[in-house]
């Protein structure tokens, strides 16, 4: 019964930590990075925040990854298309985001991909090679899922938990502590607490001589293939 509880125990942290490789490889930082340098990656959107997200990073001269949701695609396409105009990088975060996405089997993970890379790919003309899986969690199916598809999973080593809280002092604290070269920093363009911390943390790096690159520099990956 014991053995029984720890391998649950095991599977349950592994699953849900992306950085764990437990399922899945998941490019999480570069740890070869000495330079002051790390990549931004937003999830969830597109929404009318994002709109907000991309004046900031043209103010700031900063480079970001937007992993979206397929639905949201769907309904803010003009919004996709200016974040690719603007020099972004687009991953897939799923069609649907659902609660119940680890659940699924591979058959159903890998049509969300699919379903979202075919929105995306009407707006970049490329095949979308990154891909973030919804809550960073991963099992089996999304491992036999992307043994199909083909991608290559983006995690993070700093997590803002914007997604989670609005207490913006408690998120800007939380991301400045964790702040390192090579780090991958995940936010969500979904909510006002988030664009308001952004701009502090843009503030942050700059005041620091930190300079945000994109994650193809960073990991030295290509996100699309034409």
């Amino acid at each position: 019964m014991g053995i029984i509880v720890i391998w649950i125990a095991i599977n349950a942290i592994g699953s849900s930590r992306i950085s764990s490789n437990y399922h899945v490889k998941a490019f999480c930082n570069n740890p070869l990075i000495t330079e002051k340098k790390i990549a931004l990656t937003f999830d969830d959107g597109p929404s009318s925040y994002t709109l907000e997200v991309l004046a900031l990073l043209k103010k700031y001269n900063a480079k970001a990854t937007f992993f979206c949701i397929g639905k949201n695609i769907k309904a803010h396409p003009e919004i996709v298309k200016q974040i690719i105009a603007e020099g972004h990088l687009i991953g897939n975060h799923s069609y649907s985001h659902s609660k119940f996405f680890d659940f699924y089997n591979a058959e159903m993970i890998a049509e969300e991909i699919r379903k979202t890379d075919r929105l995306l790919e009407k707006l970049t003309s490329k095949k979308i090679n990154f891909f973030r899986p919804p809550y960073g969690v991963t099992t089996p199916s999304i491992r036999r899922a992307l043994q199909a598809t083909g991608h290559k999973v983006i995690g993070w080593n700093i997590r803002s938990l914007d997604g989670g809280t609005k207490n913006k002092d408690l998120i800007f604290n939380r991301i400045i502590k964790r702040i390192s070269p090579g780090g991958i920093v995940l936010l969500h363009d979904t909510a006002p607490h988030s664009v308001f911390v952004l701009e502090q943390f843009l503030q942050f790096l700059q005041e620091n001589n930190y300079t945000v690159i994109s994650i193809e520099e960073l990991l030295n990956l290509k996100a699309y293939e034409n």
